[in-house]
């Protein structure tokens, strides 16, 4: 059996895991594939068949300045056999008739020793000494880290998304987002600043999604941001605390600590925006406001939700939950 034969048995071995288990992630993490792979797989193997998913024959092309093989086989025994002589003793030494007398650069031989894996003194001596490492201890996989939220109100994430300048408008478009990361019900707006975010903008989405939450039962206690001016404001700062909620600002450099809203807003640009700028000649700021809104209506009331919390519903029936559901939850008037 060859190394094609094994790699081919391996990507058939995943495919069946995840029939068998009837789940890709667990499928995934059993095997230690990353699941867009996995999907680039499935893909092939139903439209070509199985056998697609066996690798290609290759060879290593042959460039027209590259070292002769002659070259390159005389470079290895000559450095097997003195292994202490680093690339410059050694091609110096290769230059001299009772070597033969070729003429190769020191970097070109660290290159053909470092192609063979024998570039570090330390390599060829263990190789000659036929050592061979342990091999490593299995290791059991990292388990997936999630934001854990109980109830919609307990954390929610915001965000602004740069539409652009449009024709008519004087200034820039701004997406301001917000998402529930317990119902994933989300809330977003189109407003036009000249430059950067507005914090009068942002603020007024706060309050917007904590009247929404109340009215549905939740009480909004902690908001996620990112480091941007628009949040990082004491008028911002204000309005939570008037609200009665606290304010994270994640790490930064770490967008995945926002991730349920940096998701959705790469989501509302798939589905919303990329069609509406196909179907427009000339994108027009209320045409968008309008676009947007039809988008959230289908969002949160129609469109299903196969994430940890919304197991397959509608994030307005996870969010509408409360009003079934007694909680001994004192609110405080917003």
């Amino acid at each position: 059996m060859t190394n094609d034969d094994v790699l081919f048995a391996y990507r058939l071995r995943v495919l069946a895991s995840a029939r068998e288990l009837g789940s890709v992630a667990a499928a995934c993490r059993m095997h230690g594939v990353h699941r867009s792979t996995f999907y680039r797989w499935k893909a092939m193997a139903e439209r070509f068949g199985s056998e697609i998913l066996r690798p290609r024959e290759r060879r290593r092309p042959q460039m027209p300045n590259a070292i002769p093989v002659l070259i390159e086989q005389r470079i290895i025994a000559f450095a097997l056999g003195h292994p202490g002589y680093g690339p410059a003793r050694i091609s110096s030494e290769l230059r001299r008739s009772k070597w033969g007398g070729f003429r190769i650069s020191p970097n070109g031989v660290w290159r053909v020793l470092r192609r063979h894996g024998i570039h570090t003194r330390a390599l060829r001596l263990g190789l000659l000494a036929g050592y061979a490492a342990p091999p490593a201890p299995p290791r059991e996989p990292e388990p997936e880290r999630h934001i854990a939220v109980d109830h919609p109100g307990e954390l929610l994430q915001m965000d602004s998304f740069c539409i652009g300048r449009l024709a008519g408008t004087k200034g820039v478009v701004w997406q301001y987002t917000a998402i529930d990361a317990a119902s994933s019900f989300c809330w977003a707006e189109l407003h036009v600043t000249p430059r950067n975010p507005d914090v009068r903008f942002t603020s007024a989405l706060a309050r917007r999604v904590a009247r929404e939450l109340r009215d549905a039962g939740w009480q909004l206690k902690r908001i996620s941001t990112d480091n941007g001016s628009e949040f990082r404001n004491h008028v911002f700062d204000a309005e939570l605390a008037r609200l009665g909620a606290v304010h994270t600002l994640i790490s930064p450099g770490r967008p995945q600590s926002n991730g349920f809203v940096e998701r959705v807003q790469r989501t509302i640009l798939e589905e919303c925006w990329k069609p509406s700028f196909a179907r427009y000649l000339v994108p027009k700021y209320m045409g968008l406001r309008r676009e947007l809104e039809r988008y959230l209506a289908l969002y949160n009331y129609d469109r299903t939700h196969n994430g940890r919390h919304t197991k397959g519903r509608v994030p307005a029936e996870v969010l509408g939950a409360a009003k079934l559901v007694s909680r001994d939850v004192v609110y405080e008037e917003l």
